[in-house]
């Protein structure tokens, strides 16, 4: 695409984060979070967020080679502890019930050869100290999105055989139709896309499954669904009922599982960027919601250290829906990124549960979230499953079998 076209672009994209994905509310601060690569965008959201009122605009900036030297340089009780300071600045922002913008872009391989137990060890720690932060988010008090921009590392493993150029240019595109920008009126096409989402949302709540139950090669899945689960999809609205869009793209409708109600065995359908690693071909096996036993071709020991990462990472928190056939899938790029990969895919969630997905739970406490079959955890890890060989069948309280997947779609 030539300069001016891209430039456009990379404007109307910032424009929908600000408007579409937090919904900056006038005298509303906002954080930003960005790696240096990909500051253009990150200044452009700026600009659009004071345009729209924010009274202050602040950004967190990265760097991934920076992120590597730590872990190989600095000394083991650095990763042990993270910064007070840090935790005082996110909890002050969610007091004053900031916007929350995630610009990821990072390269998925940037932690490569890196001792898993360094980047495990500070998983946890920041996961500890964020918890109310976490907690501020998973129950809809502020509004946050997550978006994606293009860095040359990330481009270069999504498109290994073009150029470092054109391997950007591609993702930049691909980034760029995902959220729908080539719309003649981007804002209304995801007024329209958060609609259509949200007819399979009342279908899936009308029929209230007790379980859902997954067959694929190598998946044989039973997911117990809490009495007062909800489901859910594309937009939220925060604390003040204010709607923004958590994740762009999107294309997935999701609840929580009951806690102790997953049995059998799941396999990975695509590889799981975390902490800078792959995870490849794997698979979890679950007794009474908890996991028995992991195996993996690829980072088994990165996995480990997930699932060891508190009792609660030894359950999962969330169960999406997303039919094969839908844009990002159609697509047929593995981005190597959860932000759309699981938007390709079925996938869960190993860890935290969103209290939104119960009625009632963004007002309940966290007990009051464990009685209702919630799990909680200082992480969530989404993983993707599907594929176009999965069924899935609802199964209700009078033991009625609705099939809702055949051959990956839809079939409800």
């Amino acid at each position: 695409m030539s300069k001016a076209t891209f430039e456009s672009l990379l404007e109307k994209y910032a424009e929908l984060i600000v408007k579409v994905g937090v919904n900056v509310q006038p005298d509303q601060e906002v954080v930003i979070g960005a790696s240096i690569e990909v500051a253009p965008l990150a200044r452009l959201v700026a600009s659009k967020a004071y345009e729209a009122g924010a009274s202050n605009v602040h950004v967190d900036w990265s760097d991934d080679a920076l992120a590597r030297m730590k872990y190989e340089k600095a000394a083991d009780e650095v990763f042990e502890n993270y910064p007070e300071w840090e935790k005082l600045k996110r909890d002050s922002q969610v007091e004053k019930r900031a916007a929350f913008i995630a610009i990821v872009s990072q390269n998925p391989d940037n932690l490569k050869g890196i001792d898993p137990k360094r980047i495990a060890t500070f998983q946890k720690a920041a996961g500890k100290a964020l918890e109310n932060y976490r907690q501020h988010v998973q129950s809809d008090k502020v509004s946050w999105t997550v978006v994606a921009a293009a860095s040359q590392d990330w481009a270069k493993k999504v498109f290994p055989d073009a150029t470092a150029d054109e391997a950007v240019e591609k993702l930049w595109e691909a980034i760029f139709n995902s959220v729908r920008l080539q719309a003649e009126d981007p804002i209304q096409a995801w007024t329209e896309h958060n609609a259509n989402l949200h007819k399979k949302v009342d279908v899936l709540n009308h029929y209230h499954f007790e379980k859902l139950h997954y067959t694929a090669p190598g998946t044989d899945l039973t997911i117990a669904l809490p009495k007062k689960h909800l489901w859910v999809g594309a937009g939220s609205t925060n604390e003040k009922e204010v709607p923004f869009m958590a994740n762009m793209p999107t294309e997935e409708v999701f609840t929580v599982p009951q806690r102790d109600g997953v049995d059998g065995y799941v396999s990975s359908t695509k590889p799981l960027s975390y902490g800078g690693n792959l995870i490849n071909n794997f698979k979890l096996t679950f007794e009474n919601g908890r996991i028995v036993k992991a195996e993996a071709e690829e980072g088994l020991e990165v996995l480990e250290h997930l699932i060891d990462s508190d009792e609660g990472s030894h359950y999962l928190g969330e169960v999406a829906l997303v039919p094969h056939q839908s844009p990002i899938s159609e697509s047929n790029i593995l981005f190597y990124n959860t932000l759309f990969d699981e938007n390709a895919s079925n996938h869960l969630a190993i860890g935290s549960g969103y209290a939104f997905n119960v009625e009632g739970g963004k007002k309940m406490t966290r007990d009051e979230l464990a009685e209702n079959g919630v799990n909680s955890s200082i992480t969530h890890v989404d993983f993707m499953i599907g594929s176009s060989e999965m069924n899935i069948d609802g199964i209700q309280a009078d033991g009625t079998v609705v099939p809702v997947f055949r051959n990956g779609n839809w079939a409800i």
